[in-house]
């Protein structure tokens, strides 16, 4: 995908993190946006590096984005190197350039509830609030602490029903968001590496 754009006209879905490595609770939250929101794609937007998170345990950027592109099918679920094509690492400034590069587009941040939690810690949130729609889906342990977090309650009189979430692409202007409901998969890539470093250990 280049960095440069394209007219294409779709409505897409912007799954970013840092997929260290991806799993399947990615490909599901990807699935469920791509039906509630009635998305043409969803793209699996492979953080070169999450300001947020430490370097330590952290897979080269190229092992991260072999993960998200074995477990994506290519067509409606895509892993994407946008933001390191970009040079970026904080979402508002790569959403900002997306918007500017694919006019055509319909951009929606897709994250999970335990990123609502800590999303008042993004550089930009508020910024970022206004440049997309955003489409929260629920992670045990998380869905409280999100909807008591600083982010939602600044937020508040933005939150649509999320029984109409589509309608978020199709509302002209200011920030929107609302909470999809959908099963909680507990899977998580902290989880998956604890396992392979388990295995890794049995097997030497």
């Amino acid at each position: 995908m280049s960095r440069f754009g394209d007219g294409r006209h779709m409505r897409i879905g912007l799954l970013g993190g840092s997929f260290n490595p991806a799993h399947e609770g990615h490909i599901q939250l990807a699935r469920k946006a791509l039906a509630h929101l009635q998305l043409d794609q969803v793209w699996l937007m492979v953080s070169p590096r999450n300001p947020l998170k430490s370097r330590i345990g952290m897979a080269p950027f190229a092992q991260r984005l072999a993960s998200a592109r074995h477990l994506a099918d290519g067509r409606r679920i895509i892993a994407v190197d946008i933001e390191h094509q970009l040079g970026q690492h904080f979402t508002v400034k790569t959403v900002a350039l997306l918007k500017q590069r694919f006019p055509h587009c319909r951009f929606i941040w897709l994250m999970g509830s335990d990123g609502l939690a800590q999303f008042s810690r993004w550089r930009g949130w508020r910024k970022l609030a206004h440049l997309v729609p955003i489409a929260v889906l629920p992670r045990p342990g998380s869905v409280i602490p999100a909807l008591k977090g600083r982010a939602s309650s600044v937020l508040r009189r933005y939150r649509h029903d999320g029984r109409a979430a589509s309608l978020l692409l199709k509302a002209e202007g200011g920030p929107g968001w609302t909470f999809l409901l959908a099963p909680q998969n507990a899977i998580s890539s902290t989880a998956l590496r604890a396992i392979r470093s388990k295995n890794d250990y049995h097997h030497d």
